[in-house]
């Protein structure tokens, strides 16, 4: 059973800075393109990064040049850095495939930004 678990959540000022992490239990994870989706409030959940296997990036608009998404092959981890953090960046955080099938979805993890 894969395990994702979501982790680095918090209540954080506008503009200030989280980082998150997504401890797996992926077999073979440095093959997997991984992402960040988050989910506000009433919204539908939305993918806001990926990372490929060799390291590639892509960002949704909203985020790019704010945040920065990353990964660790031998702790089997990614991570979502956050800076220059908007209200409307407030929801649960996720992580996951990057595309194709997903795996079960972990707890996530919550991030509010409010002064």
């Amino acid at each position: 059973q894969v395990q994702l678990v979501e982790s680095g959540g918090g209540l954080v000022q506008p503009g200030g800075s989280l980082r998150l992490s997504c401890a797996t239990s992926l077999h073979l994870f440095s093959s997997f393109t991984m992402g960040w989706y988050r989910q506000a409030p009433g919204k539908q959940r939305e993918l806001v990064a990926t990372i490929n296997s060799g390291g590639s990036t892509n960002y949704a608009d909203s985020v790019k040049g704010r945040f920065t998404i990353s990964r660790d092959n031998a702790k089997k981890t990614v991570y979502l850095q956050m800076n220059s953090l908007k209200p409307e960046d407030t929801a649960a955080y996720f992580c996951n495939r990057g595309g194709g099938l997903s795996f079960p979805w972990g707890q996530g993890t919550l991030v509010t930004v409010s002064s």
